[in-house]
């Protein structure tokens, strides 16, 4: 059963406008993380009032801990749009398999996400900044 996630109305804007770019000319390797994105972003509820978001969700440009539940190991990492990727300093693209399996989830959820070592479950254990809840509604 998938677990109810959660997306501001202008995160599901600029996502979308990425997606619409990309699908017009993927990479057939990307194609299978674009089509996920695409399905998770749509069923996501959106919160219009980006004032309203709780501040356990992770948005973008949200920073979280996470733990690989099969090696134990924490990672620390923001969810970025893809110019702003980097993932030698945690900075994780939405278009990446990773980001697009976080992007809507909370504090306490877990979730699965394939990387290129197989499928790895991951469990969010605490969200350590989001633009939402420090006032910064519009990055």
């Amino acid at each position: 059963m998938e677990k109810h996630i959660f997306i501001t109305a202008l995160d599901r804007h600029r996502i979308l406008d990425c997606l619409s770019v990309l699908s017009e000319f993927p990479d057939k390797r990307d194609l299978p993380y674009i089509q996920y994105l695409e399905k998770e972003v749509k069923r996501a509820q959106v919160v219009l009032d980006p004032v309203e978001m709780p501040a356990d969700i992770i948005t973008m440009r949200s920073s979280a801990r996470l733990r690989d539940m099969t090696s134990g190991a924490l990672l620390d990492c923001t969810l970025v749009y893809p110019s702003e990727r980097d993932p030698e300093k945690g900075l994780i693209s939405i278009l990446a398999p990773l980001g697009a399996a976080m992007i809507g989830y909370k504090a306490g959820d877990s979730f699965e996400a394939d990387l290129p070592k197989g499928r790895t479950q991951f469990l969010i254990e605490a969200i350590t900044y989001q633009p939402e809840s420090a006032g910064e509604t519009y990055l």
